[in-house]
């Protein structure tokens, strides 16, 4: 009964430095043995932080957490702690034998010792395994293994909840489904209704540690392992990081042993009507080329289906299976991700008229915020000269990846 009593007081007071009284949790966190929620401030209602907990067999709770400002924090908890509050300690970290990092922690209760974590703190602790904490002569082994997923889901509790609200807080490991839109996304072809088939489409490497992006809908109805090869070399298994339906995206991992040559940069200045553009990506796998396929366009529009704000319109032709590769401007900067291409039987019957080489990309500044709330050290780049075509593609076959998984389609999937 203690256990719970001091891990729930933990939750409450983490990520909010020491304020006196919190409220929840709202909605949940769970994922292995940790625990968490969104909190509120009693004394004002507003939101105040998300946070997870999980007890460990040395003794110690150690606690996670994101306050709405979008600070992190990493706290130690444990009964047999004195602490005078306002008590200050620093605890030296390794990760995996080899990262360290110093944490100054301040105690707000008498039982918990509270650190702020820089974001490359963050980084590391998401992806690390094993965590050795130092404070004086005391030494103590935490295993890491869930905190990946940890991370992402409390970053998407604190955005969940700062848009819609602590009443409509829910489990924020998970991500409601995306309406079906007119824009037909573009997976590979898909399974009938509740039967399994396999299922594939794009991904491209954004980080010198091996995460990828990719659109939520290639992987949403996956079941089994989910798989990513670069052109012409063996596949790896994936992870899942985190996936935001609203805006399309999914952040996977790949296997801490795989190498990568590069990885792509993502151009920070906006698109303009008329520029050029190169879509990359493995179209139609198993009736076309197995290799990458390449078309280019233009940007038609600055807006997507039913003037969605957040997409781009392009004239690059697009097929089922280019979903969640990448979309280049003529320097070799990621100007978006391939999401979906309109529905052209669809718009026969809606207008009577055919319409061809209609697509559309999502717009890098959702990928930023999408990459920001994931801890991604991604990379920006302005866009310097103009490159050819096959140096553009020559350039992305070191971080393209077909992304392939067997799965059920859903009834109402959109593949």
């Amino acid at each position: 009964m203690w256990l719970k009593s001091l891990i729930i007081a933990s939750l409450l007071q983490v990520g909010i430095a020491g304020a006196a009284n919190a409220a929840g949790p709202f909605g949940s966190v769970n994922i292995g043995n940790w625990i968490g929620g969104a909190f509120s401030n009693d004394q004002t209602g507003a939101f105040s932080h998300c946070a997870a907990t999980t007890p460990y067999a040395n003794g110690v709770i150690l606690v996670v957490s994101q306050n709405s400002a979008g600070t992190w924090s990493l706290a130690f908890a444990s009964p047999s702690y004195r602490f005078n509050k306002g008590e200050n300690a620093a605890i030296d970290v390794t990760f995996d034998g080899r990262e360290q990092a110093r944490l100054y922690a301040t105690a707000y209760q008498s039982n918990m010792l509270t650190a702020i974590m820089p974001l490359n703190v963050v980084r590391t602790f998401q992806k690390a395994s094993l965590m050795v904490a130092t404070a004086g002569r005391a030494v103590l082994n935490f295993d890491l293994t869930s905190t990946g997923p940890v991370i992402a889901a409390l970053a998407n509790c604190v955005s969940k909840v700062k848009a819609d609200g602590l009443d409509k807080a829910g489990d924020f490991t998970k991500v409601a489904a995306k309406p079906a839109v007119a824009g037909d996304k573009q997976g590979a072809p898909p399974a009938k209704p509740g039967r399994t088939g396999t299922f594939t489409g794009t991904g491209f490497v954004v980080s010198p540690n091996g995460h990828i992006v990719t659109n939520s809908h290639v992987i949403d109805s996956c079941t089994g392992d989910i798989k990513g090869n670069l052109a012409g070399e063996a596949a790896m298994v994936l992870r899942v990081v985190s996936s935001d339906a609203t805006n399309d995206l999914a952040l996977l991992q790949a296997p801490s042993t795989a190498a990568f040559k590069d990885f792509a940069k993502i151009r920070d200045r906006s698109m303009h009507s008329g520029d050029s553009v190169v879509a990359i990506g493995f179209p139609l796998h198993g009736y076309l080329s197995s290799d990458l396929t390449v078309t280019t366009g233009i940007v038609s529009s600055l807006s997507g289906f039913r003037n969605h704000t957040g997409r781009l319109q392009i004239s690059a032709a697009i097929q089922a299976g280019n979903s969640g590769g990448p979309l280049f401007d003529l320097s070799g900067q990621v100007a978006g991700i391939v999401v979906a291409k309109l529905n052209a039987l669809r718009m026969i019957k809606e207008t009577g008229q055919l319409t061809e080489n209609i697509n559309f990309a999502i717009k890098t500044g959702a990928l930023r915020d999408f990459l920001d709330n994931s801890v991604v050290p991604y990379r920006t780049a302005e866009p310097k000269g103009e490159l050819k075509t096959a140096d553009i593609a020559a350039n992305a076959r070191a971080y393209t990846m077909l992304i392939s998984c067997t799965g059920t389609e859903q009834a109402d999937a959109k593949r």
